[in-house]
C-alpha cells in the first residue's frame, strides 16, 4: 500500500483501487497500518461466513482481522463509536459499492468488500473518481474531515 511497508494482494485494476481507498482512509483516519494488517486475496477455501468467499477472488480486504474476527462481541471488543462514523463516512465515498462486515451477519467489523458485479459501472466509476482525487493535492483519502455536518448527513444514506 503506498507509503506504508504494507502489502496486500487484491484482484487487478478498479477493484484494487476501491478497496485500497478504503485501508488509505482506515490507515490516515482511525490508525496507522502496519506490515500483517491487511489481509486480501486466499486460496484457502475454508470460510466461516457466507460473505468470506469474496477473499477468494480479491474482491475482499480484511484490516486487522485479529482485532475484529468474525462474530466477535462488537460492545465489548469491536470499533469505538468514532471509528465507526469513520467507517460510515469511507462506506459513503464509495457510493454502495463497498459493503462492511459491521453490518452483516455474523459481524465481521475488519471485513469490506466489493458489493456489486463484475463488471458493474460503478466500480468503474468510482475508482475514477478515487484516482482523480489521489491526483489532486488537498483532496481525498488524509484530507476528509468525516465529521462534518453534511458528510455525516450523506453517510446515514450509505448504512
Amino acid at each position: 500500500m503506498e507509503g506504508t511497508d504494507v502489502e496486500v494482494s487484491l484482484a487487478k485494476g478498479d477493484t484494487a483501487t476501491v478497496l485500497l481507498h478504503v485501508a488509505r482512509r482506515f490507515a490516515y483516519e482511525i490508525d496507522m497500518l502496519r506490515a500483517g494488517d491487511v489481509h486480501g486475496h486466499t486460496a484457502d477455501r475454508s470460510i466461516a461466513a457466507p460473505f468470506e468467499s469474496n477473499y477468494l477472488s480479491g474482491t475482499a480486504l480484511a484490516i486487522r482481522p485479529l482485532h475484529y474476527p468474525l462474530g466477535a462481541d462488537v460492545k465489548n471488543t469491536g470499533m469505538s463509536e468514532t471509528e465507526e462514523i469513520v467507517v460510515a463516512d469511507i462506506l459513503a465515498d464509495c457510493e454502495g459499492v463497498v459493503v462492511w462486515g459491521g453490518d452483516l451477519k455474523p459481524v465481521k467489523q475488519s471485513h469490506f468488500h466489493v458489493s456489486v458485479k463484475p463488471g458493474d459501472p460503478r466500480v468503474k466509476r468510482l475508482a475514477a473518481r478515487i484516482r482523480g482525487w489521489n491526483d489532486t493535492p488537498g483532496e481525498g483519502a488524509g484530507s476528509i474531515d468525516a465529521f462534518a455536518p453534511a458528510r455525516r448527513r450523506l453517510a446515514t444514506r450509505f448504512r
